[in-house]
């Protein structure tokens, strides 16, 4: 059924029926008090919204909040919500219905209606003087709940029989034609008014009837995102063949699509799919460059043929306690999953349903967060307090292949710890991070190794043949928001590597980015961030990753990034941008190389 609400036009209109009578009847002297006006807000409505604790800048899981504006300065804007008022009182000449209050006497017996409420004094008369409300059971008026047309039909009955009470008590002499006409014209004073509510109330059920009809789902929503990227190489060397790299522009595009499933309000089944055919600029040994480093973050699998649609993440998400979120995901990644780098660098690295801000994968995450393809695995977040937050991650980037060296724990694997401390405005932010992995002999990931963080130096992303890789990563991240439009993020992050039965090797990596919130435009950001690509800073004279045993980087190749991004509208934005490698591949040998790109995003 549907409800209407209480406000003071309706009140107003059952006191005047009834308050006409009594001045001109019985109290001919007495004037009518006035009602206070209300004060009219937006009201916010959030259906199906995930809790704030499933919802992180990593992964996006809410379903947008539904928002009814305030409605223009007609009978709309003057409905105020009182609400489900009542048992209403019945005729005072018939006997109350069994599960109401005995008629009350007096407001004062409504124990939440306060002298200070807008309309106590139209309560008030209508208790007191007239004997038309009653209250519920338990003496409470509640004046804050919706009113169902039954219960307004009601209350307007027990006014009119009041009003016909009034009327057949009454003399002659002392009601007059006038007295009865100018009821009537009230009446019809009010008539287009209600005739226009009530048509907008049918519209609205045939509106709704044919939303429920037709919709999709009640518990899913699609999110979609589609990019086109223009992109070229302005200077540089493929660093394999010491030759010139080509320096063609290409207009590329991509797209992806989400659908986010709320069952309970209080988890999110995320399903996504995709497909484009931007190729990176520094994505794998056989590109362009010949090195990951510069590897731009807009970037098609290169497992999948282009432009072909492909389930790139399935993941659910459940509160089993109201601190603790559990991700399992069949086909993910376990950083991104747990939420643990969109935090710590928001400003490059935004959430998964927006896509990245930063130009390179390297300027959205540090080291520890880039060994391990997508694959299943399970992640907690656990909430400690809050201020601080402490998290888990398992994943197994080959953990769908049965075959041998392979599967959920028997081949490929990356497990990660990290606890995150917040200040009590979020401002600041900080984080160490852990993570071990490891990956048998002979087996290749998605990236086209078989270890590594699928950025940086080629010595990085290598393995010996035929000897299984550790990994031990350690991480410490941090992020302080200086001012509405002044951030600084950096980070350094060391990895122990062992190539089992050969030797050991050390890596390492570091950035500082600076951020400018609405930079000369509202909803606009600026970045520019320099930092170290990943690099072997040692090795052991018995290990040869291919350039020979024991020789690990010679030189430091420093990675310089800025964009713009540029908002046009609240769905469409365009983000120019620079990537500058100096001796790549950690090769001063190797002449600098520099990528120009423009990303324009479209939401829906």
């Amino acid at each position: 059924m549907l409800n209407l609400r209480w406000n003071y036009r309706y009140i107003f209109f059952l006191l005047s029926l009834l308050d006409i009578l009594a001045i001109l009847v019985f109290y001919p002297a007495k004037s009518q008090a006035e009602l206070p006006k209300s004060d009219v807000s937006i009201t916010e409505v959030e259906d199906n919204k995930a809790p704030e604790a499933v919802v992180n800048q990593t992964v996006d899981t809410s379903i947008a909040p539904v928002i009814r504006k305030k409605a223009p300065n007609d009978l709309r804007e003057r409905v105020t919500p009182v609400s489900q008022l009542l048992q209403v009182a019945p005729p005072t000449d018939k006997k109350a219905p069994n599960n109401s209050a005995g008629q009350v006497t007096s407001v004062s017996q409504l124990s939440d209606v306060k002298p200070t409420d807008w309309a106590f004094q139209a309560l008030q008369s209508l208790v007191e003087r007239y004997g038309v409300i009653a209250g519920y059971t338990d003496n409470t008026f509640k004046g804050d709940r919706s009113l169902t047309r039954y219960e307004f039909a009601a209350g307007l009955n027990a006014a009119l029989d009041r009003l016909n009470e009034l009327i057949a008590t009454s003399t002659a002499d002392l009601v007059k034609r006038e007295d009865l006409d100018t009821i009537k014209k009230l009446q019809e004073q009010f008539s287009p008014e209600l005739a226009q509510l009530r048509g907008r109330v049918d519209n609205l059920e045939a509106r709704t009837a044919n939303l429920e009809a037709t919709q999709f789902t009640t518990t899913t929503k699609l999110i979609g995102r589609a990019q086109i990227v223009l992109g070229e190489l302005i200077a540089g060397n493929n660093v394999v063949s010491k030759r010139p790299a080509p320096h063609n522009a290409t207009l590329q595009g991509s797209t992806s699509l989400r659908l986010n499933t709320s069952f309970n309000g209080k988890d999110s089944l995320a399903i996504t799919i995709g497909g484009g055919n931007i190729e990176s600029l520094g994505q794998t040994r056989a590109g362009l460059l010949g090195t990951y480093e510069g590897r731009t973050a807009d970037n098609s699998s290169i497992t999948f043929a282009r432009n072909t649609l492909i389930l790139s993440g399935v993941r659910y998400r459940f509160l089993p306690f109201p601190n603790t979120q559990v991700n399992i995901y069949p086909l993910s990644d376990g950083a991104s999953e747990i939420g643990l780098s969109g935090p710590i660098n928001p400003y490059f690295e935004s959430s998964s349903a927006t896509g990245a801000n930063g130009i390179s994968r390297f300027s959205r995450r540090s080291l520890v967060y880039n060994y391990g393809d997508s694959g299943p695995g399970i992640a907690i977040l656990q909430g400690l307090g809050k201020q601080l937050q402490f998290g888990i991650a398992y994943s197994a980037p080959n953990g769908n292949n049965p075959t041998p060296n392979n599967g959920l724990f028997k081949g490929r694997y990356l497990a990660l710890a990290q606890l995150i401390y917040y200040s009590s405005n979020r401002n600041f932010r900080v984080a160490a991070t852990y993570v071990n992995t490891y990956s048998p002999p002979n087996t290749i990931g998605f990236s086209g190794t078989n270890f590594g963080p699928a950025v940086g130096s080629n010595l990085v992303n290598s393995t010996v043949p035929g000897a299984a890789t550790i990994g031990n990563l350690y991480g410490l991240q941090a992020f302080y928001q200086v001012n509405p439009k002044f951030a600084v993020n950096g980070w350094v992050s060391y990895a122990a590597h062992r190539y089992v039965g050969r030797g050991d090797g050390n890596a390492m990596d570091w950035a500082i980015g600076l951020a400018f919130p609405d930079l000369f435009s509202e909803g606009a950001l600026g970045g520019v961030l320099v930092g170290m690509e990943p690099k072997m800073i040692s090795l052991s004279r018995g290990v040869d990753l291919g350039a020979g045993a024991g020789r690990a980087d010679k030189d430091t190749s420093l990675h310089v990034e800025a964009f713009y991004q540029y908002k046009i509208g609240d769905n469409i934005e365009v983000t120019p941008g620079l990537i500058w490698i100096t001796a790549p591949n950690s090769d001063s040998s190797n002449p600098d190389s520099l990528f120009a790109w423009v990303r324009t995003v479209f939401r829906f």
